[in-house]
């Protein structure tokens, strides 16, 4: 039996107050899209996900999922879910999703497939917990009605069956068209994550739905202080008589906080990414390398939050160079200068720094990434 996940994001988002489709704004550091196409991609008992584009937003498609299979939908809703009923043909069940619900558990999706055993189709819906009341006043009884959700499942030809059938006035969802063709529809327990992100609101709310994971890790390097070697440090030239001798530019701070970036994601260390062996590396500008893991956390939906930073020798002087350094790091790692805490220190004239042969640095970068759904498997 093959399953389809069919996710319809070809709306504008007129009510959002984003810039462009809000189906494309970034929700906890990643698209809003990507969440859910992700969901559905990784849970084992879905075989392909389809999404449901309007025309001109397959630019902004390609920037968030390179690699997505796509269709171009219909200005109504339900032209949209038929235009992706009719690309995956070949389907048995198929799950009809809003792409402005972006956090899918995986148990809703096994309860809605589960309940395909017994009916036409399933979706998930919550208790009204608000005391709902007519503009005239009069109190709407809440214990009867339900909150709907998507994703919803149907038997593909169910529901290809009963977008042929419809007649009326543009529909609310898809299974108010099962039922009107007389199939069965079950109501299976839903998921506050699956609230709808619509007004600007709203977006501040799906992160705190979320949640974030903070994450700290520790780097540490060292370099040989060297005759007619430039000096870099924190990415600024230094003004010294020696300089760091490295196969790249030798910036120990960098190199440290690199290090420090890196493994917040466990992600080895700067020899994994840039081998010294590798001659394309020589002589490098080392920004490039905190660059690179920075990216490699925000392609995780994560950021670096803050970063401190040991520089330990007898000299130069860090003191005089500290603004420019933490404003370096600041633009390479994208924060403020008041998350970048640059320091020094003396080793007491004992050891290679002390003897002034070297330079060391140790350092600290805290991270948050966006934590896991509830039941979505890893």
């Amino acid at each position: 039996m093959k399953t389809v996940a069919i996710i319809v994001a070809a709306g504008t988002g007129s009510r959002s107050g984003q810039a462009g489709p809000k189906q494309f704004s970034i929700v906890a550091g990643r698209p809003m899209l990507v969440w859910s196409y992700r969901a559905f991609a990784r849970h084992p008992n879905v075989d392909e996900v389809l999404v449901v584009i309007g025309r001109g937003q397959d630019a902004y498609l390609r920037d968030a999922l390179p690699d997505a299979r796509f269709v171009f939908g219909g200005s109504e809703r339900h032209e949209s879910v038929a235009a992706g009923l009719a690309a995956c043909a070949d389907a048995d069940v198929v799950l009809v999703h809003d792409a402005a619900r972006p956090f899918i558990p995986a148990d809703t999706i096994d309860r809605l497939l589960a309940a395909l055993d017994r009916h036409d189709g399933a979706v998930p819906v919550l208790p009204v917990a608000d005391t709902l009341v007519h503009t005239d006043g009069t109190i709407v009884p809440r214990e009867p009605l339900r909150r709907v959700q998507t994703p919803q499942a149907f038997r593909h030809a169910t529901l290809l069956r009963a977008h042929h059938a419809w007649s009326g006035n543009p529909p609310t969802d898809d299974a108010q068209m099962v039922r009107a063709l007389g199939g069965s529809v079950a109501l299976v327990q839903g998921d506050q994550m699956l609230d709808k992100v619509t007004y600007p609101a709203d977006f501040a709310a799906a992160e705190a739905r979320i949640g974030y994971e903070t994450r700290s890790a520790s780097g540490f390097d060292v370099h040989r202080l060297e005759d007619g070697e430039e000096l870099w440090l924190g990415g600024v030239l230094i003004p010294h008589h020696q300089g760091l001798s490295g196969h790249s530019d030798a910036d120990v701070a960098l190199h440290a906080i690199t290090d420090a970036v890196l493994g917040t994601i466990a992600a080895g260390d700067i020899g994994t990414h840039f081998p010294p062996s590798d001659p394309k590396w020589k002589g490098a500008e080392s920004g490039q390398f905190l660059s690179h893991a920075r990216e490699l956390v925000e392609a995780r939906g994560g950021r670096v939050t803050f970063v401190d930073i040991t520089i330990m020798c007898e000299a130069p002087k860090i003191g005089p160079h500290r603004p420019a350094m933490q404003a370096r790091i600041g633009e390479l790692l994208d924060l403020p200068v008041d998350r970048v805490s640059v320091k020094a220190t003396t080793t007491e004239r004992l050891g290679f720094t002390g003897r002034g042969e070297g330079i060391a640095a140790q350092a600290i970068a805290t991270i948050q990434l966006p934590g896991q759904l509830p039941g979505t498997p890893a």
